[in-house]
């Protein structure tokens, strides 16, 4: 422990005595960061100053940016520096201790090239900077043949990630992208070739994503009895017509399959009286629902309704996330 030693009768105020002592200290890192510093009780009894006064001691030592209040828990010696990265972000740090390694491992590696600390500190920053730019305006795009598509993937992404996302239709891309400077473009991997081949001379950066897998969904169709009614409905054109081709890919003329888009009133209601299973998605399960609850009284037995949670992946969701900088 620290040993302090005040002096009542010098011409040094006993306060500046205190500051001095607790600041070298923490210069001769006898209080290393991170260290919670004696209370104003004990430091009152150890010293014999008055608690006041001690108080205004660490009020000082917080104003010069030497220590931290932390409401209910004390005042701690604060990291800076190298030892606490930005600002004396310690807290960051702490978080993530493995990130912390990568940075200073890819530090390494950039001075190891020839690179000067301001060199590499203007490539850190600027792909930093490029990628808040990038992350200030995300774009879902696809043909307009299938907007639904589109959408299905905006509801998904700012229920997950909590930004908000336009939907572009593919053949104007390139004007939205006139009008920005940077931003993020993101795309069904169905369509990659057609965004990559509008985006490519724009300051953008393209993300396509992977659909869900759907492998539960599948394990149902493949257990279904044969000549059985299978009934698909979603948002989405596309997404019908992919599942109507691997559908029949499974079982063939062994089932009778049905597709509807949602808002296709005709068709749904078609579906739902024929229809011994119905896999739909998470957007068009409320319509559903609603549609079998109205047709009760003319059904022998209601369908088994079955919601797809997910159209985009999940690996592709939590890529988006790094991407953008939210996780």
């Amino acid at each position: 422990m620290v040993q302090y030693h005040i002096q009542p009768d010098s011409e040094i105020p006993a306060s500046k005595q205190l500051f001095d002592q607790i600041q070298f200290a923490i210069a001769s890192r006898q209080y290393p960061p991170g260290h919670r510093l004696p209370s104003t009780r004990q430091l009152a009894m150890l010293t014999g100053l008055h608690r006041n006064t001690i108080s205004k001691v660490y009020r000082q030592l917080e104003e010069t940016g030497l220590v931290e209040s932390q409401a209910g828990s004390g005042i701690y010696v604060k990291e800076q520096g190298h030892e606490g990265g930005p600002q004396g972000q310690a807290s960051i740090l702490r978080q993530y201790p493995e990130a912390y390694k990568i940075v200073q491992k890819s530090l390494d590696e950039l001075l190891s090239q020839g690179c000067s600390l301001r060199e590499a500190r203007e490539l850190f920053l600027s792909e930093i900077d490029w990628r808040l730019r990038c992350s200030a305006r995300v774009l879902v795009t696809v043909p307009s043949r299938d907007l639904e598509a589109g959408k299905l993937m905006i509801r998904e992404i700012e229920q997950s990630l909590g930004i908000p996302v336009e939907l572009v239709p593919l053949e104007e891309l390139s004007t939205a992208l006139d009008q920005t400077n940077s931003g993020t473009v993101v795309t069904s991997r169905y369509f990659i070739g057609e965004v990559l081949e509008t985006a490519a001379p724009k300051s953008v950066r393209v993300i396509p994503v992977d659909i869900h897998d759907y492998a539960q969904e599948l394990e149902i169709v493949k257990d279904l009895p044969k000549d059985s009614c299978l009934g698909v409905v979603s948002l989405s054109a596309g997404t019908l017509g992919v599942a109507s081709i691997i559908i029949h890919s499974l079982r063939g003329d062994e089932l009778l399959l049905m597709t509807a888009q949602v808002d296709d009133t005709y068709k749904l209601h078609a579906l739902v009286r024929a229809a011994q299973t119905i896999i739909c998605d998470h957007a068009s399960y409320d319509r559903v629902k609603a549609a079998i609850s109205a047709a009760r009284d003319d059904l022998i037995r209601p369908p088994k309704l079955i919601r797809s949670e997910n159209y985009i992946g999940t690996k592709s969701i939590n890529l988006l996330k790094r991407e953008l900088g939210l996780g």
